[in-house]
């Protein structure tokens, strides 16, 4: 197979200026086709894109690097991807190649100066290199020079807490679980994910309210759903399989009514590629209603439509709440009553920017529908009050007896590909004592029982001098993350940053005073230990645990797998003689999956389970049983005081976004097709009369300022043997943070684009406009960075 390298100057297109055209319509159809097939040709050819795209999410293939979507039980298209996936797969399974030749080329000053686009677009890492302390360039090392510089900077530690062990969502059950053993192993719970900067707050909020911070549907319940109500979720983009399920659904009678502050093409009508009313007709219209709502008043909605749930209830007693369930299953119901009570809708409509006949027809809707199922994305759990706005999402199904009866229940659709089997493999930085229990009991080990840091808290560690030691497994840690350049301040001061990744990013330029980075096997690659080719598994978004199987040679006979690499430096720094037999879990993922058999509830037979055609579920007491986990045994009804976001005089309100041409952090291009936004992502969408109130002008340039004042992060960590507390200010948690007053960020050279957004919101992308977002700004009960709510101002640009 030929590759292309460095050498080969490979056109990598430049931001261009930025061109507004129509917004569409209607997600996928013809042209989705069209950029899949045209970014596979780009980057692996036509062979490579067939022998690829014919394996994704196939029962004998491999799981998309991409989103968490599952596949509906018992059948699977001949093309069971979308065309965000088909990107992904390409930039994973690209000819194109970085080997040491290209760090000899590109000094890290070189790169720092390039922009994240164009890392990722010089294709796949080969080789482990090293940044030596005070050297310009990354030079080849071997895998055993790596793991003894590793081991060395553990054998520096005052404690094990100077380490940090972060996770992406893409690693695999098995690298998850052999990942956190070895840092228990080593004495530390510091395992941030990046689940904390995107759903914590819903797994804060379910496991208060059902015990279990997972959702509680399957696809087939979204099928036989009457009522899906989809909030601050754009599954065009971010899950585009998703569409198919809706489509189903509305077939089967569904009522879907939206609510988004964006418009967004997926929420409206869908043409399905493989089918002809998708090539030649005009697709399925997927929402009968939208609510444009104002950032931050979900909250505000859902308690307004249960306050008209509890007067019609009233009216007619018996015939809207559900009273045996609220009788027998929950507790707290009184109290929220009484919050209900005071509902004053001047307020309500105020928070929503909403009529009260566009909330009272929701509610009625609600009141009629006998199988109703709430979805949601980070448009509810990136804000301060996040929590409790989806608490009050469930208070309103559990009214209604909505949980545990086939066709209902809720959707939190998480985003990255086995974020939610990371969580389960025990990716926590409080994990709960019967799990460690288990496994100290397993492998014969003492896992600490303090409290590690999260995210947000990892960066106010490192920040402070605190950590000497920061691995990534996977991800784009400084892009991700908020307040970049305190992040990046932050990981500078750590003596040593590891990255095991598949492809080069921002973060192998933000490093500490040394850096490694070790290149690991994608989901596409053949994973061959010892002659014998390995399995990992996957757990989707809605708890089905299946397998994935790579097809490719690996871009480089030096890649490692993650959970080789792991095993290795476990070996390298604990030792041969550890309790823990880190070179048999090595060279073999059944043993792998044997242990976890034992330690996690819900994996027993893991071996002869995964390997059936579809996988298996894991339990879900809530969905299965009506049974809650909580630790009085009930559905609690969350009673919270209401919240919203209100908009400063001579402010904005701005949410930050991904274009259609992006995952995550990684950026494909610099399109938004459905939004009509094409040739540079560095765009601020605001109202039109707000653009016109503050004497601005579509198209002109501008700097955006963030303004913040706030209690700080919830900084816990492992002398925090709590939940957490809030801390007393920003100084407790960030590099570089104002310790009191009006803290203010800027980022300089973006465009006015008129968009239909209410007012007194903007929306702009990230990574771009994460530096906005200020760390200690975060949700109350779940400390994930407040992304969606950030306070604004809009000066004439600097540059």
């Amino acid at each position: 197979m030929s590759s292309v390298q460095p050498g080969d100057d490979t056109p990598i297109s430049e931001p261009d200026d930025v061109h507004v055209g129509h917004v569409k319509e209607y997600a996928a159809g013809v042209p989705a086709v069209a950029v899949a097939l045209a970014r596979g040709m780009e980057q692996m050819g036509p062979l490579r894109t067939a022998r690829t795209l014919s394996k994704l999410n196939q029962r004998n293939g491999f799981d998309c690097p991409g989103c968490a979507w599952p596949e509906t039980p018992g059948h699977r298209k001949h093309a069971e991807f979308c065309e965000n996936g088909a990107k992904a797969v390409a930039e994973e399974a690209t000819r194109r190649r970085v080997t040491p030749e290209f760090f000899a080329t590109h000094s890290v000053a070189d790169l720092r100066e390039r922009s994240g686009y164009w890392l990722s677009q010089q294709g796949r890492l080969t080789h482990p290199v090293y940044l030596a302390p005070g050297d310009t360039h990354y030079r080849p090392v071997t895998w055993a020079q790596a793991d003894r510089i590793i081991a060395d900077e553990f054998a520096a530690m005052s404690t094990p807490d100077e380490a940090v062990f972060y996770t992406s969502g893409r690693t695999s059950n098995e690298a998850a679980f052999v990942y956190q053993l070895f840092a228990r192993s080593v004495g530390t719970n510091n395992l941030p994910d990046c689940s904390n900067m995107c759903h914590e707050s819903s797994g804060a909020a379910l496991g208060a309210s059902i015990g279990i911070g997972k959702g509680s549907v399957t696809v087939p319940d979204l099928e036989a759903a009457d009522l899906i109500i989809i909030a601050g979720q754009n599954p065009g983009t971010n899950h585009p399989r998703m569409l198919s399920t809706l489509e189903k659904a509305k077939h089967n009678g569904a009522r879907i009514v939206a609510i988004n502050p964006l418009p967004e093409a997926g929420l409206m009508r869908f043409k399905d590629p493989q089918k002809i009313g998708g090539v030649v007709g005009h697709g399925v219209k997927l929402t009968d209603e939208f609510l444009q709502i104002r950032l931050g008043g979900d909250m505000a909605l859902f308690r307004g439509v249960a306050r008209l749930l509890l007067d019609a209830e009233r009216s007619a007693p018996g015939s809207v709440f559900d009273a045996e369930f609220l009788e027998e299953r929950c507790a707290g119901v009184d109290d929220y009553l009484r919050l209900l009570d005071d509902v004053d809708f001047d307020e309500i409509l105020a928070a929503t920017g909403l009529t009260y006949e566009a909330i009272s027809d929701l509610a009625d809707a609600v009141a009629r529908s006998e199988r109703i199922v709430l979805c949601w994305a980070m448009g509810l759990t990136q804000h301060r009050h996040s929590v409790a706005t989806i608490g009050e999402g469930t208070n309103v199904l559990l009214l209604r007896g909505m949980i545990g009866k086939p066709g209902a229940g809720l959707c939190p659709v998480r985003g990255h590909s086995n974020v939610q089997g990371d969580r389960t493999m025990g990716i926590f930085e409080k994990m709960p004592e019967w799990f460690l229990a288990a496994q100290d009991a397993e492998f014969g080990i003492v896992s600490p029982r303090e409290h590690g840091y999260d995210t947000v808290a990892s960066i106010g560690a490192m920040g402070r001098g605190e950590v000497r030691l920061f691995v990534a497994m996977g991800g784009n840690f400084v892009a991700a993350a908020p307040d970049t350049e305190a992040t990046r301040s932050a990981l500078a001061r750590c003596a040593l940053t590891v990255q095991i990744s598949t492809k080069l990013n921002e973060s192998h330029v933000a490093t500490g005073r040394a850096a490694l980075i070790l290149p690991t096997l994608g989901r596409t690659d053949k994973d061959v230990i010892g002659g014998v080719a390995q399995q990992v598994s996957v757990e989707d978004s809605m708890s089905v645990v299946h397998l994935s199987r790579g097809s490719l040679p690996p871009a480089s006979s030096e890649l490692r797998s993650e959970v080789a690499i792991v095993c290795d430096l476990a070996t390298a720094v604990l030792g041969d003689d550890h309790a823990v037999p880190w070179q048999r879990l090595r060279g073999d993922y059944d043993a792998i999956r044997d242990h976890i058999s034992r330690v996690i509830p819900g994996f027993e037979d893991f071996n002869i389970r995964v390997r059936m055609s579809d996988g298996f579920v894991l339990p879900h007491p809530p969905r299965d049983l009506r049974e809650f986990t909580t630790p009085n045994k009930r559905a609690n009804f969350a009673a919270n005081p209401l919240e919203w976001v209100d908009v400063p005089e001579g402010r904005l309100i701005l949410q930050t976004l991904r274009s259609h041409d992006q995952y995550n952090t990684t950026i494909y291009g610099h399109d938004d097709r459905y939004r009509g936004i094409k040739g540079n992502r560095r765009v601020i969408m605001m109202n039109p009369d707000d653009i016109a109130a503050f004497g601005l002008r579509a198209g002109q340039q501008v700097d955006i300022v963030s303004e913040f004042t706030g209690a700080g992060s919830e900084a816990s960590g492992p002398n925090d043997t709590g939940a957490g507390s809030e801390a007393s200010g920003p100084n407790d948690t960030g590099a570089g943070s104002e310790a009191s007053g009006l803290q203010e960020r800027r980022v300089s050279g973006f465009e006015i684009v008129e968009y239909s957004t209410p007012r007194g919101n903007a929306a702009a992308y990230y990574p771009e406009t994460n530096p906005l977002v200020p760390l200690g700004s975060v949700a109350k009960g779940s400390n994930t960075p407040v992304s969606k709510a950030v306070v604004i101002r809009l000066e004439p640009a600097t540059t």
